[in-house]
Order: structure tokens, then C-alpha cells, then sequence
């Protein structure tokens, strides 16, 4: 049964440390400062791909500068590749950091595939479960043979020449299973999410209220889990400041909330805003939305409550982090994926540590697997 924000005794489960990785800045620097994270604990970093350079290639870079991390993509499009590329992909960044890579996929939203990919919005769902699919068979060297409703592999004789035929991979994978995480936050997709992958990625995830969000869709996905797969990694984005002057970092983190919640979608179409009625907070949703599309930021991101600000960060003294983190671990996460807010690098480097510190003086309070 699945269990987030729920109770009973399961086993010790280490809680990893992630980060995500940002955008802009020479690929060396961040590869300099990634590696020195590892030193003080870090265990993953994510490259995230929207409509900027690939994550692939930048992760090829930094698997030659790190040694012991996970590396990660959070997401690669199901719709920017086809199904037998990803898998391509992954088996090929899983050679280069010599089994360190984890595949994160997700459907991304129509402003991005049909906007900067060309490519019809559909299907979500049933494109999802038929990547998954192609990737494990590519990954175990079948030979590729899938007759989905989106995706058919050899292309038939009527819509192709006919002359295809099913190809297994060349190279032999570092790994046959892969571990796919599955960036879902609708009902269905965490379902699927539930059933299929090796993990779930949320997104600004409230361990108060996950229970009430997504509890029917983990119980529904894990009644269909195949046992081979194990316990459901829950794989959360956190911002991070730890320490009695962070208060002034705060602004970051409503400024963020308000950007997915306000403008990263249409007003009838955006998943973050109905994340946000789904948590409890319909009124502020509906304000921040109207102040951030008419322009007024500043206003949309004053608008985001307080209670949702601290239950979606990491953001304050080593005691307020505490507890916040029983609270997460209580609710099932196992990789704490963060964004340091500090300005200077030392400081992201002392506050990973700092939470490395908090979390390994706690290694013996159970969490609470995602399903068991």
C-alpha cells in the first residue's frame, strides 16, 4: 500500500541529496562546483532540458568530473526524442559515468512541445507508458518490436516501406533496467508513475498535504507494481538556505511559487496553478495567477502564503530544518533534490554539508516508504 504522509514503522532508508542544476553559466564552472558538492555528501545532480542546450551533453561533460554521484535528467521530454533515442541516450550516459545515470522523463506541457518542438500535445498518458516500455527492451538487447497506438517499432509496410525490421542494440548496456523517474503531478500520471518507474519526481511538494493530493493514485499505482522494481523513490525539489540569516533568501522562493503558479502556463491551462487548489489553496491561486499575467510580479509573488512557502522549502535555522525533514521523510522522500539560494559558492558548499550533517545525525528515524 502506498504510504506518503502516512504512519507505521518501515525500514531505515538513507535520505539521498540531489541538486538541480541551472542554466547559463560555462559548463566548467558548474562542473567544478558540482564536484566540489560531492565531497561534502552530495549523492545526485540533475540536469533539467525545457527549451535551452540539451542536458544530454552536459551531462557526458560532468560524468568525466565527477567519480561517485548520480547523474540525472529532470526531464527529457517524451516528446522531443523518439522512445528507442532516449533509450540510446540513457544507455549511453549510463556507459560514459559508468552506471551513474538515472532517466528522468516527463510530458513537459503543450507552451513547450507545440511551441519549441513542433509537435502535437497528446497522449501524455499512453506515450509515457510506451516509452517506458521501448526503453527496457532496448536496454535488455530484445529484439525492439512494439505495436503501440503512438509509437510502432519496425514501422509497418503501411505507413513506411515495409522494409523494416526489428534491431536489438549493438552495444551491451552497463545496466539492462535503467531507473526511470517519472515527473508526474496529475492523479493519472503519478498512477502510472506508481506502477511503472523506479521513481516519482512531484513538484513543490507539501508533505502535509501530499496524503490528501496523491495518496489514491500511489495506492492505485502500487496495487499494479511488479515486486522486481522495489520500493518507489520519491525524488523532491527543495529550495536551501540553512542557518539564522536566511530570511532575506525567502523572496526567491515566492518568486519561483508565483512564476509556475501564475505564468507557466495558460489561465486555463496550467498544472501548477491546479496543484495549488489541490493542496487547499484555491483563492491565493486564483489571485497569484491574475497579478502575475497582468504584469504584477512583485505582487504575485507577495501574495504566495506563508505556510505553502515553508512547506515547499528547506529555508531556515538548523531546528526549523530538522523538522521539516521529519516531516519529509515522513511522507516517504528518499532524494532531497535541492537549490541552494546562497550567492556565494563556499556557502551552497557548507549548506549542503550542513544538511548532510542534520540528516546522517538521523539515519536511524524510519521513513516511511513510498509503498510497501
Amino acid at each position: 500500500m502506498s504510504q506518503v504522509n502516512g504512519s507505521g514503522d518501515g525500514p531505515a532508508v538513507r535520505t539521498r541529496i540531489g541538486t538541480i542544476v541551472g542554466h547559463g553559466r560555462p559548463i566548467g564552472e558548474i562542473a567544478g562546483e558540482i564536484a566540489d558538492l560531492e565531497t561534502v555528501g552530495l549523492d545526485s545532480a540533475t540536469f533539467s532540458e525545457a527549451y535551452t542546450f540539451d542536458a544530454v551533453s552536459q551531462l557526458g561533460y560532468l560524468a568525466a568530473r565527477t567519480r561517485t554521484i548520480e547523474l540525472a535528467t529532470g526531464i527529457l521530454s517524451v516528446y522531443a526524442r523518439t522512445p528507442t533515442t532516449t533509450a540510446m541516450t540513457a544507455a549511453g550516459l549510463d556507459y560514459v559515468s559508468d552506471g551513474r545515470f538515472r532517466l528522468g522523463i516527463g510530458a513537459s506541457g503543450p507552451q513547450v512541445v507545440e511551441g519549441f518542438h513542433g509537435v502535437r500535445y497528446d497522449a501524455p498518458l499512453a506515450r509515457t507508458r510506451e516509452v517506458i516500455d521501448i526503453c527496457r527492451q532496448v536496454w535488455r538487447r530484445d529484439k525492439l518490436v512494439h505495436a503501440g497506438k503512438h509509437y510502432q517499432v519496425p514501422l509497418p509496410a503501411g505507413l513506411g516501406t515495409g522494409e523494416g525490421k526489428p534491431l536489438k542494440l549493438i552495444n551491451r548496456p552497463v545496466r539492462d533496467r535503467i531507473p526511470i523517474t517519472v515527473a508526474a503531478i496529475g492523479p493519472a500520471n503519478v498512477e502510472l508513475a506508481a506502477e511503472l518507474a523506479e521513481g516519482w519526481e512531484p513538484i513543490f511538494f507539501h508533505p502535509g498535504a501530499a496524503r490528501q493530493v496523491w495518496g489514491a493514485a500511489l495506492d492505485a499505482g502500487a496495487a499494479r507494481r511488479d515486486p522486481a522494481l522495489g520500493s518507489l523513490d520519491v525524488v523532491v525539489r527543495l529550495p536551501l538556505a540553512v542557518g539564522e540569516d536566511t530570511e532575506p533568501l525567502l523572496p526567491q522562493v515566492r518568486a519561483k511559487l508565483a512564476l509556475y503558479i501564475g505564468g507557466m502556463g495558460s489561465r486555463g491551462h496550467n498544472f501548477y496553478n491546479d496543484l495549488a487548489v489541490r493542496y487547499g489553496y484555491p483563492e491565493a491561486a486564483e489571485k497569484i495567477q491574475d497579478l502575475f499575467l497582468a504584469g504584477r510580479m512583485a505582487e504575485a509573488a507577495a501574495a504566495v502564503p506563508d505556510d505553502l512557502v515553508a512547506a515547499t522549502a528547506l529555508v531556515g535555522t538548523v531546528d526549523q530544518l530538522r523538522e521539516r525533514v521529519t516531516a519529509l521523510r515522513a511522507a516517504g522522500v528518499t532524494l532531497l533534490n535541492v537549490e541552494p539560494l546562497a550567492a556565494e559558492h563556499t556557502r551552497r558548499v557548507e549548506d549542503v554539508a550542513a544538511l548532510r550533517d542534520l540528516l546522517d545525525a538521523h539515519a536511524h528515524v524510519p521513513a516511511v516508504p513510498a509503498q510497501s
